[in-house]
């Protein structure tokens, strides 16, 4: 059995991988399939986009982005001189990165929220989680005159186990025996409930684009104002999002707290 399991290991891992552009090549850890493992749910994304307007490459430069612990670290930093479209709050700033339009007609953006605090993520994050509004509604919709204007590049991958935090928010019935019913026709659905979910992240910010991949697994175990130039520096801990703005769909949601982890 435990050969068994090890090949379905194999083959979840092997199908991340092709499905992510080799971006994943492992989503279940050894020893995730066992024995009593009935099934394996999966998905994947592998999303790869050009800016609209690119940033120019000669321009990056290294700058301080300041830490939460009070430290700060030298990153490379992009800029241009166009024009961007930003929104501001009393408590943060929001710059929408337009992709360039592909062939289907979509329209994707990335969204940086920046929090004027240096250490203002974690208010910022508490904010928005309680307001989901703001993810929906005043995102810039209007380029505007940008005096200092410079994000960090940066690359990183996390791999989590994510049971234990859904269970923290409230999300207890997958994981309780009886709540795969509807979804297994087997004599031994009643017993079925999920014990794990993997998930694993790519995305790199560069010059040119975006490349983000994503995989998880289930293992089912028996106020805006306008006025003079902006300033938009994100040179310190911000939250970021890739939209698809004619639905409103979020596909990917991220912290940056330093752009030199990976």
């Amino acid at each position: 059995m435990v050969l068994k399991a090890d090949e379905v290991a194999k083959e979840v891992n092997l199908w991340a991988k092709n499905e992510t552009n080799g971006f994943i090549k492992e989503i279940l850890p050894p020893r995730s399939v066992h024995n009593l493992t009935r099934l394996v749910f999966a998905n994947a994304m592998h999303f790869k986009a050009a800016w609209d307007d690119p940033f120019d490459i000669p321009m990056t430069k290294d700058y301080d982005f300041h830490l939460l612990n009070g430290s700060s670290v030298k990153v490379p930093f992009m800029t241009n001189m166009k024009d961007q479209f930003i929104s501001v709050f009393d408590d943060f700033k929001v710059l929408r990165l337009p992709y360039r339009q592909g062939e289907d007609k979509r329209y994707f953006s990335m969204y940086i929220f920046l929090p004027n605090a240096k250490d203002g993520l974690t208010d910022l994050v508490e904010n928005m989680a309680s307001k989901f509004e703001l993810l929906q509604h005043n995102l810039p919709l209007i380029q505007k005159k940008v005096r200092n204007f410079k994000i960090p590049r940066f690359k990183f991958s996390i791999w989590l186990e994510t049971s234990d935090m859904l269970k923290e928010l409230g999300v207890i019935l997958p994981f309780s025996p009886r709540s795969l019913t509807k979804m297994v026709d087997s004599l031994v659905g009643p017993n079925l409930f999920v014990s794990n979910i993997f998930e694993k992240y790519f995305i790199e910010i560069n010059e040119k684009g975006t490349k983000v991949a994503s995989a998880s697994a289930a293992v089912v175990t028996l106020c805006m104002r306008m006025g003079d130039p902006l300033d938009f520096v994100a040179d310190h801990p911000f939250l970021f999002l890739i939209r698809e703005d004619s639905t409103e769909t979020i596909i990917f949601v991220g912290q940056v707290l330093n752009p030199l982890v990976r």
